[in-house]
């Protein structure tokens, strides 16, 4: 059994896989108390060995493994910043400054398509990264998501004030709000879509249409309709943690 994780700033996608890559389980969390809690409820043996990609410093990445080694006796492989790797090349100028989730969900995505693709990944951020045919990483683009937006406006504008679930309710429609909060989640989710449509024109003034548009991350639901032929992947970096700490 292996665990495998995705650390990002506020949240810990996690999930196990048997030898074979079927799942056996998974979800997201926000402490690591609440991780080895997760992981001690599934059914069956506990996972021997865990890979994981961290976006979070070296302190608290370390911490969170000396947790998990304590918990499970497991071993453990980190995913690290590359100049090439199966087949892609990364495009920044210092590789390093590249995001190691970016980088695993691109690696992921050329590996699916075997052609041109896109990657975009709504989480707390937004990004997008262009991969060549050829495997060059040409680049992307970074804005914030939906979790940014919103706090940024309640936090910066007094009078806006609601809950999660009244933000949920007013996503049923995108037409013009009728309160603040359809306002403001509606305004958001157009944002959103714009971005996007503004990365499938990018696409095919380089492509034509012979790219594949991958879409991620936890808002990827909010964009079916926009870009319907986009294959939405919700573990991509999952498949990129894979390539890069192959485990036997």
């Amino acid at each position: 059994m292996i665990l495998e994780l995705d650390c990002g700033n506020s949240f810990i996608k996690w999930r196990v896989i048997r030898t074979d890559a079927s799942v056996v389980g998974g979800g997201i969390v926000d402490t690591n108390q609440a991780l080895i809690e997760a992981v001690e409820a599934l059914a069956g043996d506990t996972p021997a060995r865990c890979r994981l990609v961290s976006v979070r410093t070296e302190e608290e990445t370390d911490h969170l493994g000396d947790a998990l080694v304590k918990a499970f006796g497991l071993s453990i492989v980190r995913a690290r910043s590359a100049t090439a790797l199966a087949g892609v090349t990364n495009g920044y100028d210092d590789y390093e400054r590249l995001g190691l989730d970016r980088w695993l969900a691109l690696l992921g995505g050329y590996h699916l398509a075997r052609r041109a693709c896109v990657v975009i990944d709504l989480g707390t951020a937004v990004t997008s990264d262009f991969v060549s045919a050829q495997g060059e990483h040409l680049g992307g683009f970074i804005c914030p998501g939906m979790p940014l937006m919103r706090n940024q406006l309640r936090t910066h504008t007094r009078r806006i004030r609601y809950d999660d679930e009244s933000a949920e309710r007013a996503l049923s429609s995108l037409q013009p709000g009728r309160s603040t909060v359809e306002a403001v989640e509606r305004g958001c989710t157009l944002m959103l879509h714009g971005f996007v449509l503004t990365q499938l024109e990018q696409a095919r003034s380089l492509w034509g249409e012979d790219f594949t548009l991958f879409i991620t991350g936890g808002d990827a639901g909010l964009l079916h309709q926009v870009v319907p032929q986009a294959r939405i992947v919700p573990d991509l970096v999952f498949v990129g943690l894979a390539m890069a700490c192959p485990l036997e």
